[in-house]
């Protein structure tokens, strides 16, 4: 159980480590990101192992994890997303369960082995103030705060809720990202649309929250690479003068002044996250249909997920208990 004055306190994390929610809503037509975790899915995920609310914040780790002390109280927390470690202690925590964590022990997440993003919750969530009704934090306004560093210490709210759950691992997604035409489609010679989903691109180091810079095929536009501003979300794909792709993301500005060929469709942009920096990307066109057909689908997806988290110290069910091989030998009795 944790009390009230029960906190983590960050030792070391890398720069690019952060408090994230589902993000900020309501204030785009203001010129506000929403900002919000990069993975929601996976941040839903590691919320739902603690008993939070899935739009709860966590702290997300960009590739490099951290080490984090507990104190004041025994922590509920779990980890999701990118393929990292976890250990409280020293103890290995197995992926997609939750464990205890007691004063004074450390928290370490590994780096990313696989993926990008990955979500630390922790029960009862943040005892910290929102900022126009979210705790996500965005770098270059620095609404929410500032990023993580060594030795910010991080309020925990008091909560009752200690138990522990698993959860069966997500079958993973995989296939081109897809995408729907841009609104400014027309702006680009014929056929580039086509081109541009037949090439193969790779994500820049130089990308990051705000935006994900591609490599590959030039796209050649039919006239003047600069439009009027207009509204862009995460997922627009704008195509600046020298041709090159640029796929925005969670923390993307509210309007752009290059064309948009294209948008990653919601389904997939949590998916596109977690393609770490020199990894290739190819993308599929779908019409708009298939693309609401594909939302339906994701929420289904995580909604059957959620499902299978049970508790970790469940009694085995008499069904289980039939299936199991019980006996490892036999004697005569002597």
């Amino acid at each position: 159980m944790q009390s009230a004055l029960t906190a983590i306190r960050v030792i070391d994390c890398g720069p690019g480590t952060t408090l994230q929610d589902r993000g900020r809503f309501g204030y785009r037509r203001f010129g506000v990101s929403t900002a919000g975790a990069m993975d929601r899915s996976s941040a839903a995920i590691a919320n739902a192992l603690v008993g939070n609310m899935q739009e709860s914040a966590c702290v997300e780790f960009q590739m490099t994890g951290g080490r984090m002390a507990v104190e004041g109280g025994t922590l509920t927390i779990a980890l999701a997303g990118a393929k990292s470690s976890l250990s409280i202690g020293g103890r290995q925590v197995p992926v997609g369960q939750s464990a205890l964590a007691k004063s004074g022990e450390i928290i370490r997440i590994g780096p990313a082995r696989k993926g990008v993003f990955a979500y630390l919750a922790v029960a009862g969530g943040f005892d910290l103030e929102p900022e126009m009704g979210s705790l996500s934090f965005h770098r270059r306004s620095k609404m929410g705060g500032e990023a993580l560093k060594s030795g910010d210490r991080l309020p925990v709210k008091e909560t009752n809720n200690s138990e522990l759950l698993i959860v069966e691992s997500p079958t993973p997604r995989s296939g081109p990202i897809r995408i729907v035409a841009g609104p400014q489609v027309d702006s680009f010679k014929p056929g580039e649309l086509n081109r541009f989903c037949s090439g193969r691109y790779i994500v820049r180091p130089d990308s990051d929250r705000m935006a994900f810079r591609l490599s590959g095929p030039n796209i050649e536009h039919s006239g003047d690479a600069n439009i009027i501003s207009d509204g862009v979300l995460p997922g627009s794909i704008q195509v600046p003068g020298e041709g090159i792709p640029i796929v925005l993301m969670r923390d993307c500005q509210t309007t752009g002044g290059y064309p948009k060929i294209a948008t990653v469709i919601s389904a997939d942009l949590d998916r596109l996250a977690q393609t770490a920096p020199n990894e290739a990307v190819r993308f599929s066109p779908v019409s708009l249909d298939e693309a609401i057909a594909a939302a339906r689908e994701a929420n289904e997806w995580l909604q059957r997920l959620l499902a299978t988290i049970r508790p970790l110290a469940a009694e085995p069910s008499t069904e289980f208990l039939l299936r199991a091989n019980l006996i490892d030998g036999a004697t005569d009795g002597s």
